[in-house]
């Protein structure tokens, strides 16, 4: 058996060095966050490791909505959800069809429609808030859940649109030629050869959008307003209004909204890493 080299030795020790790190400042705060959940309200700040008395009467509140703050609950998160559905869908649908006419059908115009897609990335989405803010009330669409779900596409379709235009440009062009030559349409070609081999992009394209929109709050905090039409994370910074907040509460309910985004990713990661850099380097 072949013994491991000085090099890399050296290579997994700085591996280790950099990877450990990071692993631990991205799971302390999750430990944190489950140690409140479990933490009755007397030890929730005890600073111990783990508490003397561990408890899930805090997800029975939550679950039971038997604290003012959570009496919505179920409502919030079926916004949440519902939001970042039609959000991915959406996404999906203007991108797909927007990548497909730029790289495919090479329609006139469409270099300058991605790279002026882009430039809206130039502008911090965060001072897009006031002016968005001002155009659903304009248009009426204030505490309405289709003014978040409109911002968030807004927000996601030039991205999704750029990596869905770069991963169609891999497919090989005679591919549609003989698609051609055997009588398809073009929206038979879209439909039979182009979907099918875009389908790892379209799952990662899908999955950031839902994500996008899962954990907004500045734009959700601005749009919606009424308690039964606001989004979860909006509710939970409600908790913070209080003089006496409840803590274990509060990381309760946020530890149940993280559960959804980590199986959707655990479920999808062998497509995000591959779909999304579609692409990224010319073969």
């Amino acid at each position: 058996m072949k013994l491991p080299s000085l090099r890399d030795v050296a290579t997994e020790a700085r591996l280790l060095l950099i990877g450990i790190p990071v692993f631990l400042w991205t799971m302390i705060p999750i430990y944190h966050m489950f140690l409140f959940a479990i933490s009755p309200k007397e030890d929730a700040f005890s600073g111990k490791l783990w508490p003397d008395h561990p408890t899930l009467h805090n997800f029975e509140i939550v679950f039971k909505q038997q604290h003012y703050f959570l009496r919505d609950f179920y409502v919030q998160f079926w916004n949440s959800t519902l939001i970042a559905v039609s959000v991915g869908v959406l996404t999906l649908l203007i991108a797909t069809a927007a990548a497909f006419s730029i790289s495919r059908l090479k329609v006139p115009g469409g270099r300058a429609v991605l790279n002026l897609a882009l430039f809206t990335y130039f502008i911090p989405a965060a001072f897009l808030a006031v002016p968005m803010y001002r155009t659903m009330g304009n248009y009426g669409l204030l505490n309405n859940h289709w003014s978040l779900i409109l911002a968030m596409v807004t927000i996601a379709s030039p991205y999704a649109i750029w990596v869905l235009k770069q991963a169609s440009d891999k497919l090989p062009v005679e591919l549609d030629e003989a698609a051609v030559m055997d009588g398809a349409t073009t929206l038979q070609i879209f439909r039979l050869v182009y979907l099918p081999l875009m389908m790892p992009s379209l799952v990662a394209i899908g999955t950031y959008a839902v994500l996008l929109a899962w954990n907004e709050y500045l734009y959700a905090f601005l749009l919606l307003s009424n308690d039964r039409e606001i989004t979860l994370p909006v509710a939970l910074g409600n908790f913070l209004a209080a003089d006496d907040s409840p803590w274990e509460l509060l990381m309760t309910t946020g530890f149940i909204y993280a559960l959804p985004p980590a199986a959707v990713y655990y479920a999808f990661r062998r497509y995000m890493v591959g779909g999304l850099t579609a692409g990224a380097v010319k073969s």
